[in-house]
């Protein structure tokens, strides 16, 4: 008699299936192949824009000096080093492939048609996990979750509730932690990042998967 596979182990070969997926998707424009995290069945659901070079080559998101940037932050929130957040939190993004760099230096925008194709992935990730909260990192990550352009100053340390591909959750924005940026280092983007910290140490979804979430004075 075949084994029937618990919650769990039907959402992770799930999850598994649309990785299976996402790895066979190419584009002209993508350079390097998917980028993709664990299967890990969460009800947190971060989503940042697309991977850099690094994290192309690593084959991890968030893999390099953002990244660190990043899980400083969430650490704070959380109580929980990277390997602990990275387990417990499923990490998507708009797009999974490294874009390649603009003419102008820079990491390259995905393109309307490259976010389009990679769309479906997000939407059947969300119908899988049901998320509590979604936490999306960046400008073109909150953009594609809230369907506008809002300025961070708007979004950045407020709670959010929304239909996300037909899932109501709790929407948390996160400003992008690259190096280059300015904004999270200045006000009121330096208070507004710690409102959102905050927000996150004492969100119930958070509560739930880190038990120490708020210990390290977010």
């Amino acid at each position: 008699m075949a084994r029937r596979l618990t919650g769990e182990q039907r959402t992770l070969a799930a999850l598994e299936a649309v990785h299976a997926d996402i790895r066979a998707l190419t584009m002209p424009g993508f350079l390097g192949p998917a980028v993709h995290g664990p299967p890990v069945a969460s009800r947190i659901f971060l989503i940042g824009q697309a991977p850099g070079p690094h994290e192309a080559e690593l084959g991890r998101p968030f893999a390099w000096t953002a990244g660190k940037t990043l899980f400083r932050w969430l650490e704070r929130a959380t109580g929980a080093v990277e390997e602990e957040v990275r387990a417990r939190v499923y990490i998507a993004a708009v797009v999974r492939c490294f874009p390649g760099k603009a003419k102008g230096g820079g990491d390259r925008v995905p393109s309307p048609e490259e976010i389009a194709a990679s769309r479906g992935f997000i939407e059947r990730e969300i119908d899988i996990l049901r998320p509590g909260l979604v936490i999306p990192v960046g400008r073109l990550a909150i953009e594609q979750v809230l369907g506008r352009k809002p300025p961070l100053e708007e979004v950045v340390g407020r709670r959010l509730r929304l239909h996300y591909h037909g899932v109501e959750s709790d929407v948390i924005c996160l400003p992008h932690p690259s190096g280059a940026s300015t904004w999270f280092k200045r006000e009121p983007g330096k208070t507004l990042l710690e409102k959102a910290l905050a927000l996150l140490a004492r969100h119930p979804e958070v509560r739930r998967a880190f038990p120490r979430a708020g210990r390290n004075g977010a």
